[in-house]
């Protein structure tokens, strides 16, 4: 595996500003990885993670030109004077669009297609190798359309993998997952790095992955590392990390809010640790969620009855993705959608919106009928904010896409796209092009597009992906504060601690079924529901599940719910 102190990239004082952009990215970086490291890359949204990572496989300066100054040395090779496609021998990348390095027919012909195009006879061997690797050999003769997010996002590794680089960077691994996917692709991140010996380096936000298999933490603020040390030393760095909105895990959370004389060094940050940790407190139990009637006097916003929806495959079988029998929404309600990748969350929503049109049943929202309604009419009723915020983009700025809706319409809003800004903190992204924003950034104005349009129901697919927790902790608090605004919010996601904190109901798909309708506390009692589900609960949750009380919702309740420690004798 060769020595774990042999440095494998070194980043020399690198300056960097995009073309046409006004300010630099980065501002003198300086990183050195060592062969062999599990490092997780963290900072804020535009910090430049991203743009440090692209430094290393020669998209910058080969692919994006802009001003360019500093060194950086790969293997012993300066990447200024090696093509990307030399490179590209050494470090395997998936981006965090992941979905546009897709470009083939089917899963095997798309794995080949690097060592194809390298001009290696045994092609098809390695892209088996990879796919085989990851565990999905079984997908290499579906087409790459018909696969859910998690398993193209395998895929997107395979291909990454099938030139067998030794070094592989991830750009936020787990931003379109669900959990038990996202467990999975660490799962095999883990094994590349300790099997394999391949130096793995992923851009992250969820400091609870950070904390279960990563090494090494660097934190990027200002286009420069501010420091690069241990897992454990770098997730206790908590002022520093609450400066720029990352959050330590929240067992770490909760250790620190109870420990009024401990030692930060001994601060539990995985659950083993904690459950190690608190097993000397005496805890309020909590109290067993029965599930109440939930809307006994709403008033009903949005209802579906009888819906089935059907998708063509290539083999020209038609499949049913979609087959609810009755749900109903009322006023008031915050419910978050749950399932795994391909469980049916966003084609239930976009039939709610009309975009997808069910041969059978009934949808009404507002007293409309749905499936008869234009899509015109109905976005005055029911706004969908897409998983990829770039689809939400159609004019050149955001302060165009932002009153689009009303200017088409001859409404004046003007105040309204006032608070809106306010709120959502886009003073300075008005004048940008949405398209060229960072992740983050895209996901606020994207939300504001849909706020615009006062609709009466919203609903947003996987809103914090790629949302920095102080991002998401803000567009918390923006779903709080709409209420007034909206009637009624549905949110499909993978973020089980956005469904603790935010939702009062959850409704659990499953082959395009509800196989769960209730509150997120009855949900997190069910544990045979939430399982086969393919769901995992938030830290805080799970840790609860350990020490044998009812799961806390929230770092806060856990804490509350301590009632004293046990006194120990010194051997205890």
């Amino acid at each position: 595996m060769g020595s774990l102190n042999q440095p494998i990239i070194e980043i020399k004082d690198v300056h960097y500003q995009y073309p046409g952009a006004k300010e630099t990215v980065l501002n003198g970086a300086s990183l050195t990885i060592n062969k062999g490291d599990f490092l997780a890359i963290i900072g804020g949204n535009g910090s430049g993670k991203s743009t440090i990572c692209k430094t290393i496989n020669g998209l910058i300066p080969h692919y994006f030109s802009g001003d360019y100054n500093g060194e950086v040395i790969v293997n012993g090779l300066s990447v200024k004077e090696q093509p990307v496609s030399i490179l590209s021998h050494h470090v395997g990348y998936v981006y965090q669009d992941f979905q546009n390095q897709l470009m083939k027919l089917t899963v095997l012909e798309d794995v080949g297609f690097s060592p194809l195009n390298f001009g290696y006879p045994d092609y098809e061997e390695k892209a088996m190798w990879a796919l085989e690797l990851l565990g999905i050999e079984h997908l290499k003769d579906k087409t790459v359309w018909e696969l859910s997010g998690g398993q193209q996002h395998l895929t997107a590794l395979a291909g990454a993998l099938a030139l067998n680089p030794e070094i592989l960077i991830i750009d936020e691994p787990v931003a379109q997952l669900d959990p038990q996917h996202a467990t999975l692709i660490y799962d095999k991140l883990q094994y590349l790095n300790e099997e394999l010996g391949k130096t793995i380096i992923v851009i992250e936000h969820h400091t609870e992955f950070i904390a279960n298999y990563c090494k090494h933490v660097a934190l990027i603020e200002n286009g420069q590392v501010k420091w690069h040390t241990d897992v454990k030393q770098g997730l206790l760095n908590i002022t520093e990390l609450e400066d720029v909105h990352i959050y330590p895990p929240q067992v770490t959370q909760a250790a620190l809010q109870i420990a009024s004389f401990s030692n930060s060094d001994e601060l539990p940050i995985t659950v083993d640790e904690a459950k190690d940790y608190f097993k000397d407190y005496f805890f309020d139990p909590g109290t067993d969620s029965n599930q109440a009637n939930l809307h006994s006097t709403d008033s009903a916003i949005l209802s579906i009855k009888d819906v089935r929806y059907e998708v063509k495959t290539l083999q020209g079988e038609r499949r049913t993705v979609l087959d609810i029998d009755a749900l109903t929404f009322f006023e008031g309600e915050r419910v978050a959608i749950v399932g795994n990748n391909g469980a049916g969350k966003t084609t239930l929503m976009k039939s709610l919106a009309g975009i997808n049109k069910p041969r059978k049943g009934e949808i009404i929202v507002d007293g409309i009928d749905v499936m008869r309604a234009p899509v015109e009419k109905l976005s005055s009723h029911i706004s969908y904010i897409y998983q990829n915020p770039e689809e939400m983009f159609i004019q050149d700025t955001i302060q165009n896409d932002v009153t689009y809706f009303g200017n088409v319409r001859n409404l004046d809003r003007k105040e309204l796209y006032e608070q809106i800004a306010d709120q959502l903190n886009l003073h300075a992204l008005l004048p940008k092009d949405g398209r060229l924003l960072s992740g983050g950034q895209q996901r606020r104005s994207s939300v504001a597009i849909g706020l615009a349009m006062m609709p009466t129901v919203m609903m947003l697919d996987e809103p914090t992906a790629s949302l920095d927790v102080g991002n998401r902790k803000q567009l918390i608090r923006i779903l709080h504060s709409i209420r007034d605004r909206v009637k009624t919010v549905l949110i499909a996601t993978h973020d089980m601690q956005l469904v603790s904190e935010w939702a009062t109901r959850v409704i659990v798909m499953e082959h395009g079924k509800v196989v769960f309708d209730g509150t997120p506390r009855a949900l997190f009692e069910r544990i045979e529901v939430w399982k086969s589900a393919g769901l995992k609960l938030p830290q805080i949750a799970e840790l609860s599940l350990e020490l044998n009380i009812h799961p806390a919702l929230s770092v806060e309740e856990f804490v509350g719910r301590v009632k004293e420690v046990q006194v120990i004798g010194a051997n205890g």
